[in-house]
């Protein structure tokens, strides 16, 4: 069963909101949170990126910067930008982004769930940036950004949250990128235990993004009890905050690659390896696939498609059918030498929502050699592939809309 609970959720003032909200600390390089946030003193990346405060050579990792953060979330408590309720509630988080419509509850969850196992990843974790959230945290005394959640879909939790939305909004604005952020409070103590009630007989959540988000909480909370040796499991730092979607509305775009060289090889020697396991066809026009085991490769100038060969993958295995293990066991690992993508400094990683034209801008520019577009994971292949407890290669899923950070934190005291 997943257990979920109420807090007292800090926010900002509803003619801030706006101001306020922030892409998550992670989708963005620190000159881009600089450029962000510039003429905005109340842009919430003062407190998920607060190294944009601090002089251009600073370590993102030192204390220092945990330290700004701190006092940068003080600031925004002191001179009332950010305000915590007075009751613990639930609230709704709708975005709207073109034809996608994503309706989520926003709670805290359990520790206990995430260590159990009743709440399911499907990606490692790298412990670097673990150790930095884990700070984060720690110094703000706080979850400032909510981890992403995913459940298989329950009629009757969509109708309560529906109910909810029939009420007005506590805000309701639109980003510079044409996503739309509404967001409702579920004050009322019977819609609340309705909620966690009917949550209680989901069996599993399912981590879309945010892995080490809650790896960190959960460490986070170990500190804790081992400083508190009186605590008694009810303290809120055994929570963390989430917002919970349900999967028949989450949206997954394709996790692009592209790489620095070719690893030693001509083209003619990279294409006639890649000939091997892959059928290839060259193309007047980029290719966005439009299938599984289907490729877009930009190399040279020109665009080329790419399809899986007979016997390159075995379909029986649920990760290795995958198009992002295909890419990688056939081509990215024997081929250009890419044998480790989560620490291989030769790889970059680029989100769907950056579209072909970024593919072409990375190996046009002469940082990088040769570009692959993918098809996108399933939130079916992503449950099915937790549920069995495997592990995602890194960088398979890339959701939007993304969620804004600051509409609403839990503090850990």
């Amino acid at each position: 069963m997943a257990f979920i609970k109420p807090f007292r959720a800090l926010r900002p003032r509803k003619e801030l909101a706006e101001k306020v909200a922030a892409l998550p600390y992670d989708v963005m390089s620190t000159e881009e949170a600089v450029q962000m946030a510039a003429g905005n003193p109340y842009s919430f990346l003062h407190i998920s990126r607060p190294e944009i405060d601090l002089p251009v050579a600073v370590d993102i990792h030192s204390e220092p910067v945990y330290v700004q953060g701190q006092a940068n979330l003080a600031r925004f408590m002191g001179e009332g930008i950010l305000t915590q309720d007075e009751r613990e509630c639930y609230y709704v988080y709708r975005q709207k982004m073109g034809g996608i419509t994503q309706t989520g509850l926003v709670v805290c969850a359990g520790v206990d769930d995430y260590q159990g196992g009743t709440i399911k990843k499907h990606e490692l974790t790298r412990a670097d940036k673990e150790e930095d959230r884990v700070k984060h945290i720690d110094y703000l005394d706080a979850n400032d950004e909510p981890v992403f959640y995913t459940y298989k879909n329950d009629p009757t939790i969509t109708a309560l949250i529906a109910e909810t939305t029939t009420g007005a909004p506590v805000y309701d604005f639109t980003t510079d990128d044409g996503v739309s952020h509404t967001l409702w409070l579920v004050a009322e103590q019977e819609r609340i235990e309705q909620l966690t009630s009917r949550f209680a007989a989901i069996p599993t959540l399912y981590v879309a993004d945010g892995h080490h988000r809650s790896a960190a909480a959960s460490r986070v909370r170990d500190l804790r009890k081992a400083q508190n040796p009186a605590h008694t499991g009810n303290e809120e730092f055994n929570y963390f905050l989430t917002v919970i979607f349900p999967d028949n509305e989450m949206n997954i775009m394709p996790y692009n690659r592209v790489v620095k060289d070719l690893n030693g090889l001509s083209i003619t020697e990279f294409m006639a390896r890649v000939g091997e396991k892959f059928d290839i066809s060259p193309l007047s026009a980029p290719l966005k696939p439009e299938r599984r085991h289907q490729f877009g490769m930009y190399l040279g100038g020109k665009w080329y498609e790419l399809l899986a060969k007979e016997g390159s993958f075995l379909e029986s295995d649920a990760v290795a059918r995958l198009d992002v293990s295909i890419l990688q066991d056939n081509l990215l690992s024997p081929i250009l030498g890419v044998r480790n993508p989560r620490t291989d400094q030769r790889i970059h990683f680029v989100g769907g929502i950056r579209g072909l034209d970024e593919l072409v801008r990375m190996v046009n520019s002469g940082e990088h050699e040769v570009a692959f577009a993918l098809y996108p994971t399933s939130i079916k292949e992503l449950m099915e592939l937790a549920d069995a407890d495997k592990i995602m290669p890194p960088k398979s899923t890339w959701f939007e809309p993304k969620l804004r950070s600051g509409l609403f934190v839990h503090l850990l005291k």
